[in-house]
């Protein structure tokens, strides 16, 4: 294990994963009690540990959890994707059964049974991981999950592409991304890919057995609410929450919201 860095600072933790030797971009939230549950939080696809801003430290002190937040390798300061590396059709499904549990191995929190936070592509990486996992995780709240493709998605990420391409977005996503190109093509590449048309993980879900809190903008760019129902009708467990005015991003769009959900789901996991 590398040295645990300072709390609250970022540090990085090498891992193995897909036969390469990875070195994972982490922070741990420290909360006042030592036994305080664990929240990890789990980016977008184009996500990264910096691009949570405040929003992981706003959440664990809210509900009183320790946190950690990491930037999948691709993303962030994390390794990037090797040269001419594409992401295969099941690449969510690799991060969520083999490096979510190698990081959360190698921190020393394998046992732990933390509370994921996971928004985008990184809920439907938490799903996938309670899905795959049962006895690893005690809850999952996920913010505009996709649990299968839709076409207003594959229009978005188009429009993402045009933007990468003709805007100034790649410097934007430098402030962000050690390799901001890494980060985008990895994303955006896959998603446009014909094959991945027909990516859909609702029979997974009928192997979660944790409480789900599902989380949807009435605005999402990305998606519509068919993710969610879909994700009840696979786990009756899981209760919605679904905001108006509120976009792709609910930490964004509606804060207090989420925040405001995120405690009262919590809550009933302590009765």
């Amino acid at each position: 294990m590398s040295p645990a860095p300072a709390p609250g600072a970022p540090g990085f933790q090498a891992i193995r994963f897909q036969g390469r030797a990875l070195d994972i971009e982490y922070r741990i939230i420290p909360a006042a009690r030592p036994d305080a549950e664990w929240l990890v939080f789990l980016h977008e696809g184009l996500g990264s540990l910096s691009m949570w801003k405040d929003w992981p430290e706003r959440l664990c002190a809210a509900v009183q959890c320790r946190g950690l937040v990491y930037s999948r390798a691709g993303y962030g300061a994390s390794t990037p994707r090797a040269p001419g590396e594409r992401w295969p059709v099941e690449f969510m499904h690799r991060q969520a059964d083999e490096a979510l549990p190698a990081l959360l191995d190698a921190l020393g929190l394998g046992a732990e049974k933390p509370i994921l936070f996971g928004h985008s592509d990184g809920a439907s990486i938490a799903l996938l991981h309670a899905a795959l996992h049962p006895g690893r995780v005690r809850a999952v709240a996920v913010a505009a999950p996709h649990i299968f493709v839709e076409d207003v998605t594959l229009a978005s990420i188009e429009q993402a592409r045009a933007a990468y391409l003709d805007t100034d977005l790649p410097r934007r996503l430098g402030r962000y991304h050690r390799d901001p190109d890494s980060a985008f093509w990895g994303w955006n590449d896959i998603w446009l890919d014909p094959a991945f048309r027909g990516w859909n993980i609702e029979s997974a879900l009928a192997d979660i057995r944790c409480p789900v809190l599902a989380i949807q903008g009435l605005d999402d760019e990305y998606g519509t609410l068919a993710q969610i129902h879909g994700i009840r009708r696979q786990a009756p467990q899981t209760e919605l929450c679904v905001i108006e005015h509120c976009g792709h991003s609910p930490h964004k769009d509606q804060p207090e919201a989420v925040l405001e959900a995120m405690a009262a789901f919590i809550g009933r996991l302590r009765d």
